[in-house]
Formats: C-alpha cells, structure tokens, sequence
C-alpha cells in the first residue's frame, strides 16, 4: 500500500509542470486574427478578449477591396466607367464642365482662352483639349476656314501675278479681275483714260468697267474686300465708280453706287473708279 501510494504521488507531482511549460494561452486579438474594428452589418465575430473584429466576406465588401467603391451618380456625373461590381465601379465618367479627380467628377476651372463651343453651320468639333466643354480653336467643315475665332466660309478667291506680285483679284465665277487699288476723284474722260492706260503686267492693259462689271463688284463687294485687305490692296468704298455706259449725250455717264447698287447717270461731275483686266 505504502509503495502504490508513493508511485502515485510521483506521477502527479509531474502535471502542473508539463502544463506550465507548454500550454501558454495568448490575449492578444490581432494575433488570434481579429484585426478589424467593425463589420459591416456586425457580419463577424468579436474577439472575446477586446473590441476587435473579424469579419465574414461579403459581395460588397469583395468589391470595394477590388477597388469598385463609386456609385457615379449626382451632379457632374454621367455614369460609371468600365466594369461594374456590386453596382459600383473603378471611376467614373463626368459630364461637360466636370473632370475625374481619382475618386469624384470635380467642375473644372478653364482659363479664359477656352472660349469657343464649335458648334453650328461651318464647324466639324473642337481642336485640340477641351475644357468645361469648350476649346481654344476649332475645326471646320469643308468650304470653311478657321479665321478671327470663328470658321468663315472661304473666299474661292483667285489672284493675278505679276513677276510674283498680286495685282488684281476676283472671286471665282468672274470674268474679269479688279485692279489692287483706286483712281482718286476724277471727271469721267480722265477716269476712262487712266482705267484704259492702266498695265496690270507686261502688254496686260486695263480698262473702265461695265454697268453691268460695276454691278458684279458690287454684288461681291464684301469677298472681294477681303481678299484685297488680304494681299494689301484698297477696298472697294461704299461711294459711287464710273462705268463706260452713257447716254442721251456724250457727257452723260453711267455710275454705279457701291452702298446700294443703284445705277444711274450724270453730267460733268467727279467720282472714284478703278480698272479692271477681261480674261
């Protein structure tokens, strides 16, 4: 009896020192895994030793960690971009006046030489960036030609050289060119003799116009205007010219008014005239 009791107490003075050696329990949450502060809709399980938490994988907690986190909605938006996961998306897409920031559609702020909204007859977009919708130039459409900060039809203007020089213009469709620049004020035979004595180039003489030249000038006055300020020549005034037309008698001359296009005659009086070159 003596000798079973002491094997036994042998074999229990062993236990404490076999626990104290291996089975050392921890109280620190983030080690056991709970490293959260909360979940979403308290979907997890709270560490039993502090206010950590370790949560279950849900839809929507998978996409924001996917980086699907925007909803692309309210102003300045105009949808998502690419993908969509949980109804949410990477980034989004902003409408005019808005740009992506990295995370929100933000209003933009333009300088003032994004002017121009290239919209309407003669324009085919903007060119270049754009800014709040707007751009610093445009493209036009054929036929039309980006000038003064707008697209302006073209002239189909046609010029005459001499020895590299432009001497007279005309707008496509004429017969004729107009010389570069006018005579001054003068009587009808003076003005007819300088418009016939007038070279435009080597052998090329000129002549007063027609009634009906004069009301052709007129009637493209404006175009050819500006090819004439375009290559450094005088524009055609809003006054009266001389034409070569008269009648009744041989003093009575044809003028034609450059404001209006009125045609009438006169006697023994002064006015502009420029000449002009047949093909």
């Amino acid at each position: 009896m003596n000798i079973k009791f002491l094997l036994l107490g042998t074999s229990l003075s062993f236990i404490p020192l076999a626990v104290n050696a291996q089975c050392v329990v921890t109280q620190d949450c983030e080690t056991l895994g709970y490293t959260e502060t909360s979940c979403n809709g308290g979907k997890g399980v709270k560490c039993p030793f502090g206010n950590k938490w370790c949560c279950f994988e849900t839809e929507e907690s998978v996409c924001i960690d996917n980086g699907f986190k925007y909803s692309c909605s309210g102003t300045g938006y105009s949808g998502g971009s690419g993908d969509s996961c949980g109804g949410k998306y990477k980034k989004c897409s902003c409408t005019s006046g808005y740009k992506w920031s990295g995370s929100a559609c933000k209003k933009e702020s333009c300088s003032s030489s994004y002017k121009y909204t290239c919209k309407g007859i003669g324009y085919s977009g903007g060119s270049g960036s754009s800014c709040g919708g707007k751009y610093t130039s445009c493209t036009c459409a054929s036929g039309y030609e980006w000038k003064d900060g707008s697209c302006v039809k073209k002239e189909e203007g046609e010029l005459y050289f001499c020895k590299g020089k432009v001497v007279g213009v005309r707008i496509s469709g004429m017969s004729f060119y107009i010389a570069m620049n006018d005579f001054d004020q003068m009587d009808w035979g003076r003005a007819s003799g300088a418009c016939s004595g007038y070279s435009f180039c080597d052998g090329a003489k000129g002549s007063l116009p027609t009634q009906a030249q004069l009301l052709t000038i007129y009637k493209y006055k404006e175009s050819l205007n500006k090819l004439l300020s375009t290559y450094g020549g005088g524009k055609i005034l809003d006054t009266a010219y001389w034409g070569q037309e008269y009648k009744d008698y041989i003093d009575n001359h044809c003028i034609v008014d450059m404001s209006n296009g009125l045609v009438s005659y006169t006697y023994r009086n002064v006015f502009f005239s420029r000449p002009i070159l047949k093909d």
